[in-house]
């Protein structure tokens, strides 16, 4: 469950992104841009983010505040799942990534799959979007995240790693690598395991 002072800073953080798109008194500009400071202040006391990172993160946003979109491609080879290895952090996770504007959801998996773990899939069914912020996930992240899980069928492509892995392969899920806790953690891919059975979409 997230903490309370990621909920609060998120919070000021976007009343002053929605703040500074539609204001036009330059004295309400300046109360904004001083709050969006303030979140900043808040992120980098309690967590591992240096004030200057975060403000220059949050700087970058503009326009109308809205939950960015992960999405996750879930691949199994009868119960053992496809991961990838991040190079960022040498830690394990489905592949996937942030969408981007301009592609269906499906299309973003789909691709990212491509990109990180070689193989061209279709994406089947949505097996669950969850709030990341009450998944367990760890390290906190600045903005509201929401997380997409497509169940996908391989229908070519060779398995490997791509720019931003470094490998690929299906684990058993009571023996799993370690894994990148920011991006999966160990219930959800469990989970997804459950909701392919089960034939449902999970969301909260």
């Amino acid at each position: 469950m997230e903490q309370k002072w990621v909920e609060w800073a998120k919070k000021i953080q976007a009343i002053a992104q929605n703040g500074l798109t539609f204001a036009d008194d330059k004295y309400d500009i300046e109360r904004y841009q001083q709050m969006r400071e303030i979140a900043a202040e808040i992120f980098s006391q309690y967590s591992n983010y240096s004030f200057q990172e975060i403000h220059d993160f949050i700087n970058k946003e503009n326009g109308y505040a809205t939950p960015k979109v992960d999405v996750r491609g879930v691949i199994f080879e009868e119960d053992r799942i496809l991961l990838v290895k991040e190079s960022i952090d040498k830690c394990w996770t489905l592949p996937g990534g942030w969408a981007d504007v301009c592609e269906t959801p499906s299309g973003n998996v789909q691709r990212e799959v491509f990109e990180e773990a070689g193989l061209e899939v279709t994406a089947d069914r949505l097996l669950a979007v969850y709030d990341r912020s009450k998944q367990g996930h760890i390290p906190e992240y600045p903005f509201h995240v929401y997380k997409m899980f497509f169940l996908c069928k391989v229908t070519g492509g060779e398995m490997k790693p791509g720019m931003e892995t470094l490998d690929v392969g299906f684990f058993d899920l009571d023996n799993l690598p370690e894994l990148s806790l920011g991006r999966v953690n160990e219930r959800q891919l469990k989970r997804m395991l459950q909701l392919r059975n089960l034939q449902i979409t999970d969301f909260d």
